[in-house]
């Protein structure tokens, strides 16, 4: 089971946390269970960037992205070399350390 570390965001976790997941799983979905709210406008279809985290450890062991998510970082508010969609992440069995940009695109919370 990886340890996926969220590095704090001033919203949407502030304190920071640690959590446990079960591999295969896929990232955003297994965040948003475990009480970390993170924005998901599209409902993780890959027709945004709202989900756009950076992942600062643990990169080389996802899949690569294909082409539409290489298309659409390039929209992303804040974006790094180690960015990902997190609705196309598949967990794997090494852990990562994510960070949430502090803005998204997104101009109104959908309130999921």
């Amino acid at each position: 089971m990886p340890k996926i570390t969220v590095l704090p965001h001033h919203e949407i976790c502030p304190e920071g946390t640690e959590v446990e997941l079960e591999s295969g799983q896929n990232l955003c979905k297994a965040l948003l269970e475990k009480g970390i709210k993170i924005e998901h406008a599209c409902e993780m279809s890959k027709a945004c960037t709202t989900c756009h985290v950076v992942v600062r450890k643990g990169f080389n062991s996802l899949d690569e992205m294909d082409d539409i998510e290489a298309d659409l970082l390039d929209r992303a508010w804040g974006l790094e070399p180690d960015s990902r969609l997190s609705c196309q992440v598949m967990l794997e069995d090494e852990d990562l350390t994510i960070e949430i940009p502090k803005y998204t695109l997104n101009h109104a919370k959908e309130n999921h």
